[in-house]
């Protein structure tokens, strides 16, 4: 249980949650850490915890003063759930905080690559006026009766699919259980359909969880199962994909182009071959950034203390 006044602690690098938290009134006592040093030094003074990329498992002790971790990211991959649950910390997810900010930027990517917006970034900054062309192939395209093929429709997936059919598109959708319904989809498909229905998709857009079934799911069979000329778009997690055979395929010409927000490792190591491709544009993980991220994380970690005041089992966005 926790405490009439929990102590709340924001470990974050960027984020500004305790001037949001204060802005909306809130009373709670607030510590900030702004490195997994702070974080270290600071978290046995708080009964709740808001984190992400800063936490590290060897923080879950048993017999401390945490007893509630608010992820601020929808991804839980890194932390360790058998060890919170020893130490009696109870975790929820920010599933959904940021589910309109990363369909938009999918959809962006989207748009971008079919209208050849780096490539026109590329020539401003050169100051280079291009002409008009004749090669089809290196012309501007329209969405509009493109098949995309959305693998993971959840709350994200869900408004991409809605999205992309405002610009005329045919959505197929893949997910674990089709039962839990289409999310706008014109389709809907098990996970283990992937590689029937690769050959179809004009835009393959990944917007799963990682998990051990989707870890490395586009690997170079899968490359080699998508329509020739396609693209890749990542908005997921990185491992999601074999960054080797990616590579392989948007050299070889199989793969059209990509379209990536996350890389296996980031920063991206300046060595990757993706910082040079001529086909790649790559954004820095800001799929979910958006001025409204914190208010929403808030929103999720009050409803979270309200269920654990009143001696609820369930958590919204529950993990652990």
């Amino acid at each position: 249980m926790l405490p009439e006044r929990p102590t709340l602690l924001f470990a974050h690098v960027a984020y500004r949650f305790a001037e949001r938290y204060a802005a909306r009134g809130g009373t709670l006592p607030v510590i900030e850490a702004r490195s997994v040093e702070e974080l270290e030094a600071r978290i046995g003074e708080a009964d709740v915890l808001l984190v992400s990329g800063l936490w590290r498992n060897h923080l879950a002790r048993p017999g401390g003063r945490l007893r509630f971790i608010q992820s601020i990211s929808a991804g839980v991959d890194q932390y360790d759930r058998a060890a919170l649950a020893a130490a009696g910390i109870r975790l929820a997810s920010a599933q959904g905080a940021n589910a309109n900010a990363v369909s938009e930027h999918a959809i962006a990517l989207i748009l971008a690559m079919a209208r050849r917006i780096p490539e026109a970034r590329d020539n401003q900054a050169r100051q280079h006026w291009r002409g008009m062309i004749g090669d089809l192939t290196r012309r501007e395209d329209e969405l509009g009766g493109k098949t995309l093929l959305v693998v993971g429709i959840g709350r994200i997936g869900g408004r991409l699919a809605r999205l992309a059919k405002a610009f005329g598109m045919h959505v197929v959708g893949l997910r674990r259980d089709p039962a839990n319904g289409a999310e706008g989809a014109d389709e809907i498909h098990p996970i283990s359909a992937l590689r029937a229905q690769l050959p179809r998709a004009d835009y393959v857009a990944l917007t799963c969880a990682l998990t051990e079934e989707t870890r490395g799911l586009m690997d170079a069979s899968a490359f080699a199962a998508m329509k020739p000329g396609a693209c890749l778009v990542n908005v997921a997690r990185g491992r999601v994909c074999d960054e080797a055979a990616l590579v392989a395929a948007l050299a070889s010409g199989q793969l059209g182009s990509a379209a990536l927000d996350v890389t296996a490792d980031e920063p991206l190591p300046a060595e990757s071959p993706l910082w040079t491709m001529p086909n790649v544009l790559i954004t820095p993980h800001t799929g979910g950034e958006t001025r409204a991220y914190e208010g929403n994380v808030l929103d999720f970690m009050e409803e979270n203390l309200a269920r654990l005041r009143r001696g609820e089992a369930a958590l919204f966005n529950q993990i652990v």
